[in-house]
């Protein structure tokens, strides 16, 4: 079984353009992510995948894997352009903002696959610890049933906490399925609350939830950026 791992990214992100390539202790944050992903014990190969010529050469000067792409709708668009062509049987589709990402991560989102041939997809989600953390509108929360399959991923706080977790951006799947969903087209919740994965449940797919005791943050902002920066302060 052939698993691969790619990370798409773009420069022109709202909210914080260029992020891919701002600085972290001297690396810029998507070496940090790609450099994570290489410990991986299943990912055989790790692709960088952007439309940008700037994170494309940044990308080589680390020694990266990296291909261009053209201009896609979505993350999920750029990964599938780039494992179109790639022999492989599962796809793991990496944040290029998740900077304190850690190779158990990856794996604990893949063990689901490699041991059930029936789960299509999987993703990761950590418990929340702060109240605040469940109001903010900027982590994805996921609600998962007594099987561990998502029932449910909103930005907004919900009444019923005690099944809902912090979602972490790491989706991985059996290379067939996600051609398929690559055509599926848009769906109503998925508009509403601007998360991709929710097309999938909607057409009646399930996503498994693995869980993980790390704790990352997804970088944003320039805010988050700090955060991610007084983590690691104390190992630099």
């Amino acid at each position: 079984m052939k698993i691969i791992g790619i990370i798409p990214c773009r420069y022109a992100a709202t909210r914080f353009p260029g992020k891919p390539l701002a600085k972290i202790f001297g690396k810029p944050m998507v070496q940090w992510v790609y450099e994570a992903s290489l410990k991986s014990r299943f990912l055989s190969k790790v692709i960088i995948a952007t439309d940008d010529r700037r994170i494309f050469n940044s990308a080589k000067s680390f020694g990266a894997d990296v291909v261009m792409t053209p201009e896609c709708n979505s993350g999920t668009d750029r990964v599938v352009f780039a494992a179109r062509k790639i022999d492989c049987n599962i796809v793991v589709n990496i944040q290029g903002d998740e900077p304190l990402i850690k190779p158990g991560i990856i794996d604990s989102a893949i063990n689901p696959l490699v041991n059930n041939k029936k789960i299509s997809v999987s993703t990761i989600a950590v418990k929340f610890e702060k109240q605040k953390d469940i109001l903010n509108p900027n982590n994805v929360k996921v609600i998962v049933d007594k099987s561990n399959f998502a029932v449910y991923f909103t930005r907004y706080p919900l009444l019923v906490q005690s099944c809902q977790y912090k979602h972490i951006g790491l989706y991985v799947f059996r290379k067939d399925f996600l051609l398929e969903f690559s055509k599926m087209k848009q769906t109503p919740f998925e508009i509403a609350e601007k998360l991709e994965q929710l097309r999938i449940l909607e057409n009646g797919y399930k996503i498994y939830v693995a869980r993980t005791r790390y704790k990352t943050i997804g970088v944003d902002t320039p805010g988050d950026l700090n955060k991610v920066k007084k983590m690691l302060s104390s190992k630099y």
